[in-house]
C-alpha cells in the first residue's frame, strides 16, 4: 500500500468529524485539497525539489491522531523553562497542534496585535483569516500542503496592524507531547501590515520518547514598509520527522530575516520560499543545521526576486558528524523586468566524518541584463593544519576539533540581529558539540532529559 492510500481513506472516513472541530474558513479549502492530494499522492525523489528525501518512507508508518481535539494533560508553564535567561520574550505555547490559551503573558500586547489559535483567529474575524488563508500554500504547489490543509485544524495567528511595532520579541513554543506515536499537522498565518514591526522567536521540542510525525505550513505575508525578523529553532530528538513549508510574501519597502537552526532532530525536511513582490525589499536567509547519528536534514529554498530593485542574502552552514545526511538547495529566480537586483547566496558544509553525506545544489536562474547575483558552495573536512597548530599549543585534540566547528558555524548566529537571542545561541551549539544539550534545564521531563 502507497503511504498516502491511509491518508486519503482517513479523510474520506473521518471529514465531518475533522470539519466540526474545526473553522469554516479553515473547511472551504479541505475539499480542493483532498482531491489535489488523491491525484498527485507523495512526491518521488525524481520530483526536483524532493530528491534528497524520501516522503513515502517517512508517512508509511501509523500514527495515531487527535481528529476529536481532546485536551492535552500539560501545563507547558510547568514542564518547561527556558535555561538561558534575559530573553525578556511574551512567551506562548502551542501544544502539538493546539494554541494553549489557558494562561498568556503577563505584559501586554500593543493594541490591535494578535497572537491566538488560528481556529479561534477564523471564527471572531473570518474576513481578516479568510483574506489571507491558503491563497501562497496552494495545495496543488505542494503535496504537504495539500495534506496539512485537509487535516489541520488549528495552529497559530500572528497579526499586527499597520504601523504598530511590536518592541518585546514574541517566543512561541511548540511542545510534542502525546502517550503513543503521533501525527501533528500544524497551520501558521502571520501577517504583518503596512509599516508594522515585530520579531518572532519559533521554539521545537519534545517532551515524550515518541515517534512524532509533524507537517507545519506557514503563510507569512509581510506588508509595504514593514519589517519582520522570524527564528526557527529545533531541538526535539531522533525519533521526530518534521515537514516544514514557509511561504512569505513582501511588498514594496519591506524586510524579512529568516533564520532557521536545527540542533536535534531525526527527520526535518524545510522548504521556504520567499517572494518579492515590491521594489526595494530586502530578504535574508540564515540556516544552521548540526546533525551527527542518523540524523538527516533537508533545506529547500526559492527566493523569488518578481519586482526591481530588491536585495536578498542567503546563508546555510551544515556541519555534520557520524552517518548524518544533509541537503541544501536553494534556488534564486530573477524574473524578467526586476532589474537592479543583487543577490548573493552561499552554502558552506563541513564534513567531520568520513561517513557523513552532503548534498549541495545553489542556482541562479535570471532573467534580467541588469543584476549582480552570485553563488557559491563548499563541502570539506577539518582544516588539519588548524588542528595541528592547535594541538601544538596544548590544546587538546577534541577541544581543538570543538573549537574549530564552533567557530565554522558562528557566521550563521552572529548575523543575528536580536543580541539576547544570538548570546543564547552560541550557548546552545556548544553544548550541543559538547554533547550537553539533552541534559539541560530546560524541560523538567524525564524523557526528554535522556534523549
Amino acid at each position: 500500500m502507497n503511504a498516502e492510500k491511509q491518508y486519503i481513506e482517513l479523510y474520506e472516513q473521518q471529514r465531518e468529524l475533522i470539519a466540526r472541530r474545526s473553522a469554516p474558513v479553515m473547511n472551504a479549502l479541505r475539499d480542493e485539497a483532498f482531491q489535489c492530494f488523491r491525484q498527485a499522492g507523495f512526491p518521488s525523489r525524481k520530483v526536483e525539489r524532493y530528491r534528497y528525501t524520501d516522503v513515502d518512507a517517512a508517512f508509511m508508518p501509523d500514527y495515531g491522531l487527535n481528529l476529536s481535539r481532546l485536551q492535552i494533560p500539560v501545563n507547558p508553564y510547568d514542564v518547561f523553562h527556558c535555561d538561558v535567561p534575559n530573553l525578556s520574550t511574551s512567551l506562548y505555547f502551542v501544544v502539538n497542534d493546539q494554541f494553549y490559551a489557558k494562561a498568556q503573558p503577563k505584559a501586554p500586547l500593543p493594541e490591535g496585535v494578535l497572537v491566538m489559535s488560528l481556529c479561534q483567529a477564523a471564527q471572531d474575524f473570518p474576513e481578516l483569516v479568510g483574506k489571507y488563508y491558503g491563497t501562497q500554500a496552494r495545495a496543488r504547489k505542494d503535496a504537504i500542503n495539500a495534506l496539512n490543509t485537509m487535516l489541520a485544524q488549528d495552529g497559530l495567528f500572528v497579526y499586527v496592524p499597520h504601523g504598530v511595532a511590536v518592541e518585546r520579541p514574541i517566543q512561541v513554543v511548540n511542545i510534542l507531547r502525546a502517550d503513543v506515536d503521533l501525527m501533528v499537522n500544524r497551520r501558521v498565518l502571520i501577517v504583518l501590515e503596512q509599516g508594522a514591526q515585530v520579531k518572532l522567536l519559533f521554539c521545537d521540542h519534545a517532551i515524550d520518547g515518541r515517534k512524532f510525525l509533524t507537517t507545519q505550513v506557514a503563510e507569512v505575508f509581510v506588508g509595504e514598509n514593514a519589517h519582520l525578523e522570524l527564528y526557527e529553532l529545533e531541538e526535539t530528538h531522533a525519533q521526530s520527522s518534521r515537514f516544514s513549508n514557509m511561504y512569505v510574501s513582501q511588498q514594496a519597502y519591506s524586510t524579512a530575516v529568516i533564520d532557521s537552526i536545527t540542533l536535534q532532530n531525526g527527520l526535518s525536511r524545510n522548504r521556504t520560499d520567499v517572494a518579492l513582490c515590491g521594489e526595494y525589499g530586502e530578504t535574508t536567509l540564515y540556516g544552521g543545521v548540526i546533525a551527527d547519528g542518523q540524523q538527516r536534514v533537508d533545506n529547500n529554498t526559492l527566493i523569488d526576486h518578481r519586482a526591481a530593485h530588491c536585495q536578498s542574502r542567503e546563508l546555510y552552514k551544515y556541519v555534520l558528524d557520524d552517518q548524518a545526511v544533509g541537503a541544501f538547495a536553494g534556488r534564486v529566480l530573477v524574473r524578467e523586468g526586476a532589474q537592479k537586483s543583487v543577490s548573493q547566496e552561499t552554502n558552506a558544509n563541513l564534513c567531520a566524518s568520513r561517513s557523513a553525506r552532503m548534498y549541495s545544489q545553489p542556482m541562479l536562474e535570471i532573467y534580467a541584463d541588469d543584476v549582480k547575483c552570485s553563488h557559491g558552495s563548499t563541502v570539506g573536512q577539518l582544516d588539519e593544519a588548524a588542528l595541528f597548530y592547535m594541538r601544538q599549543r596544548g590544546i587538546p585534540e577534541d577541544e581543538a576539533r570543538l573549537l574549530l566547528k564552533f567557530a565554522f558555524i558562528g557566521q550563521v548566529i552572529d548575523g543575528i540581529p536580536m543580541t539576547s537571542l544570538r548570546d543564547r545561541l552560541h550557548y546552545l551549539v556548544e553544548k550541543r558539540f559538547r554533547g550537553e544539550l539533552g541534559k539541560c534545564g530546560g524541560c523538567q521531563n524525564a524523557l526528554n532529559c535522556e534523549r
